[in-house]
Protein backbone atom coordinates (compact mmCIF):
# COMPACT_ATOMS: atom_id res chain seq x y z
CA UNK A 1 0.00 0.00 0.00
CA UNK A 2 1.80 3.56 -1.17
CA UNK A 3 -1.29 5.38 0.52
CA UNK A 4 -2.53 5.72 3.68
CA UNK A 5 -5.03 7.35 5.13
CA UNK A 6 -5.60 8.18 9.22
CA UNK A 7 -8.73 9.60 10.73
CA UNK A 8 -8.23 10.02 14.40
CA UNK A 9 -4.69 11.44 14.94
CA UNK A 10 -3.91 10.01 18.63
CA UNK A 11 -1.50 8.11 20.43
CA UNK A 12 -1.92 4.96 18.08
CA UNK A 13 -2.13 7.41 14.83
CA UNK A 14 0.80 9.18 15.85
CA UNK A 15 2.71 5.78 16.41
CA UNK A 16 1.24 4.26 13.22
CA UNK A 17 3.49 6.95 11.24
CA UNK A 18 6.44 6.95 13.06
CA UNK A 19 6.18 3.10 12.22
CA UNK A 20 5.89 3.72 8.80
CA UNK A 21 8.29 6.58 7.96
CA UNK A 22 10.93 6.85 10.70
CA UNK A 23 14.44 4.84 8.66
CA UNK A 24 13.12 3.85 5.50
CA UNK A 25 13.80 5.36 2.02
CA UNK A 26 10.68 4.97 0.65
CA UNK A 27 7.80 5.64 3.02
CA UNK A 28 4.70 5.72 2.01
CA UNK A 29 2.35 8.79 1.20
CA UNK A 30 0.02 9.29 4.36
CA UNK A 31 -3.03 11.48 4.42
CA UNK A 32 -3.81 12.82 7.98
CA UNK A 33 -7.53 14.15 9.43
CA UNK A 34 -7.49 17.46 10.79
CA UNK A 35 -8.51 15.88 13.99
CA UNK A 36 -5.70 16.02 16.56
CA UNK A 37 -4.65 18.70 14.47
CA UNK A 38 -1.37 19.93 16.40
CA UNK A 39 -0.18 16.04 16.00
CA UNK A 40 -1.17 15.72 12.60
CA UNK A 41 0.95 19.51 11.94
CA UNK A 42 4.34 17.74 13.81
CA UNK A 43 4.44 14.77 11.80
CA UNK A 44 3.61 16.68 8.70
CA UNK A 45 6.47 18.81 9.16
CA UNK A 46 8.39 15.71 10.84
CA UNK A 47 8.12 13.44 7.82
CA UNK A 48 8.21 13.88 3.99
CA UNK A 49 5.13 12.75 2.42
CA UNK A 50 2.61 13.13 5.68
CA UNK A 51 0.09 15.66 4.70
CA UNK A 52 -3.08 17.01 6.63
CA UNK A 53 -6.13 17.26 5.21
CA UNK A 54 -8.83 19.56 5.15
CA UNK A 55 -11.36 16.92 6.19
CA UNK A 56 -12.16 13.42 6.77
CA UNK A 57 -13.46 13.20 2.74
CA UNK A 58 -10.26 13.91 1.92
CA UNK A 59 -8.29 11.48 3.62
CA UNK A 60 -10.78 8.57 1.84
CA UNK A 61 -10.36 10.41 -1.45
CA UNK A 62 -6.69 10.28 -1.42
CA UNK A 63 -5.81 6.61 0.22
CA UNK A 64 -6.34 2.86 -0.99
CA UNK A 65 -6.24 1.77 3.22
CA UNK A 66 -8.12 3.97 5.54
CA UNK A 67 -7.57 3.55 8.95
CA UNK A 68 -10.40 4.80 11.01
CA UNK A 69 -8.67 5.90 14.80
CA UNK A 70 -11.32 8.02 16.44
CA UNK A 71 -12.59 7.30 20.10
CA UNK A 72 -15.96 4.87 20.03
CA UNK A 73 -17.75 8.16 21.57
CA UNK A 74 -16.29 10.47 18.76
CA UNK A 75 -18.02 7.86 15.87
CA UNK A 76 -20.69 9.26 14.48
CA UNK A 77 -19.62 12.73 14.86
CA UNK A 78 -16.56 12.33 13.02
CA UNK A 79 -17.69 9.56 9.87
CA UNK A 80 -21.12 11.42 9.28
CA UNK A 81 -21.63 11.84 5.87
CA UNK A 82 -18.66 10.40 4.81
CA UNK A 83 -18.43 8.50 1.23
CA UNK A 84 -16.30 5.24 1.30
CA UNK A 85 -15.78 3.67 -2.25
CA UNK A 86 -16.00 0.13 -2.60
CA UNK A 87 -12.84 0.23 -3.90
CA UNK A 88 -11.04 1.29 -0.68
CA UNK A 89 -9.82 -1.00 2.28
CA UNK A 90 -10.96 0.00 5.80
CA UNK A 91 -8.83 -0.90 9.05
CA UNK A 92 -10.67 -0.58 12.59
CA UNK A 93 -8.69 0.18 15.27
CA UNK A 94 -11.34 1.38 17.52
CA UNK A 95 -11.78 -0.97 20.46
CA UNK A 96 -15.49 -2.37 21.00
CA UNK A 97 -16.20 -1.38 17.44
CA UNK A 98 -18.00 -4.31 15.39
CA UNK A 99 -17.51 -4.71 11.63
CA UNK A 100 -21.06 -4.43 10.77
CA UNK A 101 -21.49 -1.39 12.75
CA UNK A 102 -19.09 0.63 11.10
CA UNK A 103 -20.13 -0.98 7.93
CA UNK A 104 -23.73 0.68 8.09
CA UNK A 105 -21.99 3.99 10.03
CA UNK A 106 -20.17 4.46 7.10
CA UNK A 107 -22.65 2.60 4.23
CA UNK A 108 -20.10 1.29 2.45
CA UNK A 109 -19.43 -2.46 1.04
CA UNK A 110 -16.03 -1.70 1.23
CA UNK A 111 -13.59 -4.47 2.80
CA UNK A 112 -13.77 -3.48 6.38
CA UNK A 113 -10.25 -5.39 8.74
CA UNK A 114 -10.89 -4.56 12.53
CA UNK A 115 -7.03 -4.30 14.37
CA UNK A 116 -5.64 -3.78 17.70
CA UNK A 117 -2.40 -1.83 16.86
CA UNK A 118 0.08 -1.17 20.18
CA UNK A 119 2.15 1.51 20.46
CA UNK A 120 5.46 -0.12 19.92
CA UNK A 121 4.44 -0.23 16.47
CA UNK A 122 6.51 2.99 16.29
CA UNK A 123 9.46 0.55 16.58
CA UNK A 124 8.13 -2.50 14.29
CA UNK A 125 7.55 -4.35 17.28
CA UNK A 126 4.60 -4.39 17.75
CA UNK A 127 2.08 -8.16 16.60
CA UNK A 128 -1.08 -6.77 15.47
CA UNK A 129 -3.92 -8.61 15.75
CA UNK A 130 -6.28 -8.67 12.74
CA UNK A 131 -9.93 -9.78 12.03
CA UNK A 132 -10.45 -11.39 9.37
CA UNK A 133 -7.73 -12.57 7.76
CA UNK A 134 -6.89 -10.22 4.50
CA UNK A 135 -3.69 -10.67 2.51
CA UNK A 136 -2.53 -6.55 2.41
CA UNK A 137 -3.45 -5.95 5.69
CA UNK A 138 -1.57 -9.11 7.15
CA UNK A 139 1.40 -7.05 5.00
CA UNK A 140 0.41 -3.78 6.20
CA UNK A 141 1.28 -4.46 9.59
CA UNK A 142 4.04 -7.26 9.47
CA UNK A 143 6.16 -4.38 8.62
CA UNK A 144 5.51 -2.98 11.72
CA UNK A 145 6.08 -5.74 13.87
CA UNK A 146 4.13 -8.69 12.34
CA UNK A 147 0.82 -9.64 12.43
CA UNK A 148 -1.82 -12.49 13.84
CA UNK A 149 -4.89 -13.11 12.45
CA UNK A 150 -8.38 -14.54 13.84
CA UNK A 151 -10.94 -15.62 11.56
CA UNK A 152 -13.90 -14.74 14.00
CA UNK A 153 -14.71 -10.98 16.09
CA UNK A 154 -15.39 -13.56 19.39
CA UNK A 155 -11.52 -14.32 19.36
CA UNK A 156 -10.65 -10.88 18.23
CA UNK A 157 -12.51 -9.54 21.20
CA UNK A 158 -10.63 -11.55 23.49
CA UNK A 159 -7.29 -10.39 22.52
CA UNK A 160 -8.62 -6.74 22.79
CA UNK A 161 -9.61 -7.45 26.53
CA UNK A 162 -5.45 -8.59 27.19
CA UNK A 163 -4.52 -5.15 25.79
CA UNK A 164 -7.04 -3.10 28.49
CA UNK A 165 -4.57 -4.52 31.17
CA UNK A 166 -1.62 -2.34 30.24
CA UNK A 167 -2.07 0.70 32.13
CA UNK A 168 -2.46 -2.06 35.19
CA UNK A 169 0.66 -3.11 34.70
CA UNK A 170 2.11 0.20 35.14
CA UNK A 171 -0.03 1.08 37.79
CA UNK A 172 1.98 -1.89 39.48
CA UNK A 173 5.37 -0.54 38.65
CA UNK A 174 4.48 2.49 39.72
CA UNK A 175 3.25 1.07 43.83
CA UNK A 176 6.34 -0.63 43.85
CA UNK A 177 8.27 2.33 43.44
CA UNK A 178 6.26 4.39 45.76
CA UNK A 179 6.47 1.67 48.51
CA UNK A 180 10.50 2.10 47.95
CA UNK A 181 10.44 6.00 48.55
CA UNK A 182 8.28 5.15 51.29
CA UNK A 183 10.93 3.32 52.70
CA UNK A 184 13.43 6.11 52.45
CA UNK A 185 14.78 5.15 49.24
CA UNK A 186 15.06 8.14 46.67
CA UNK A 187 11.74 8.69 44.20
CA UNK A 188 14.63 8.67 41.07
CA UNK A 189 16.55 5.33 42.27
CA UNK A 190 13.22 3.47 43.27
CA UNK A 191 12.05 4.71 39.89
CA UNK A 192 15.21 3.61 37.77
CA UNK A 193 15.74 0.78 39.65
CA UNK A 194 11.78 -0.67 38.85
CA UNK A 195 12.30 0.30 35.35
CA UNK A 196 15.64 -1.71 34.61
CA UNK A 197 14.29 -4.75 36.58
CA UNK A 198 11.24 -5.05 34.34
CA UNK A 199 13.44 -4.11 31.48
CA UNK A 200 15.11 -7.62 32.26
CA UNK A 201 11.70 -9.20 32.46
CA UNK A 202 10.72 -7.98 29.22
CA UNK A 203 13.80 -9.60 27.50
CA UNK A 204 12.95 -12.63 29.17
CA UNK A 205 9.79 -13.10 26.90
CA UNK A 206 12.04 -12.64 24.12
CA UNK A 207 13.05 -16.26 24.27
CA UNK A 208 9.79 -18.24 22.98
CA UNK A 209 11.31 -21.56 23.71
CA UNK A 210 9.86 -21.20 27.27
CA UNK A 211 6.40 -20.89 27.88
CA UNK A 212 4.75 -18.14 30.05
CA UNK A 213 4.89 -20.51 33.23
CA UNK A 214 7.92 -21.97 32.15
CA UNK A 215 9.82 -18.40 32.68
CA UNK A 216 8.34 -17.51 35.84
CA UNK A 217 8.94 -20.89 37.71
CA UNK A 218 12.77 -20.37 36.20
CA UNK A 219 12.79 -16.89 38.23
CA UNK A 220 11.32 -18.00 41.25
CA UNK A 221 12.98 -20.46 43.77
CA UNK A 222 11.25 -22.66 46.26
CA UNK A 223 10.30 -20.66 49.52
CA UNK A 224 12.45 -18.01 48.14
CA UNK A 225 11.08 -13.97 47.94
CA UNK A 226 9.35 -13.83 44.46
CA UNK A 227 7.25 -16.88 45.54
CA UNK A 228 6.48 -15.17 48.70
CA UNK A 229 4.86 -12.29 46.66
CA UNK A 230 3.20 -14.13 44.45
CA UNK A 231 1.19 -16.56 47.06
CA UNK A 232 0.73 -13.77 49.48
CA UNK A 233 -0.47 -11.38 46.56
CA UNK A 234 -1.23 -13.16 43.87
CA UNK A 235 -3.09 -15.60 45.09
CA UNK A 236 -6.49 -17.31 43.66
CA UNK A 237 -8.34 -14.66 45.26
CA UNK A 238 -6.50 -11.86 42.95
CA UNK A 239 -6.28 -14.68 40.00
CA UNK A 240 -9.77 -14.88 40.08
CA UNK A 241 -10.88 -11.14 40.72
CA UNK A 242 -8.52 -10.51 37.31
CA UNK A 243 -10.30 -13.15 35.68
CA UNK A 244 -13.72 -11.46 36.60
CA UNK A 245 -12.89 -8.38 35.57
CA UNK A 246 -11.49 -9.53 32.35
CA UNK A 247 -14.85 -11.22 31.92
CA UNK A 248 -16.57 -7.68 32.40
CA UNK A 249 -14.66 -5.85 30.05
CA UNK A 250 -15.04 -9.31 27.54
CA UNK A 251 -19.20 -8.96 27.52
CA UNK A 252 -18.91 -4.69 26.76
CA UNK A 253 -16.62 -5.38 23.74
CA UNK A 254 -19.42 -7.93 22.17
Amino acid sequence: MKRIGIIGVGEIGRALVTGLCDGTDTPPEVFLSPRGATTAAELSARHEGVRVCADNQEVVDRSELVIIAVRRGNLREALAGLRVGDDKLVVNVMAGVAIDELRRTLATDAPVVRAIPLPTVRERRSVTVTCPSHPEVNAFFAYLGGALPVEDEEAFNVFSALTGTLTTHYAYLVTLASWAADHGIAAADADSYVRSLFQGVGRSLSDESRSLQRLAADHETPKGNNERIRTTWFGPDNSDALRKALDGLLADLR
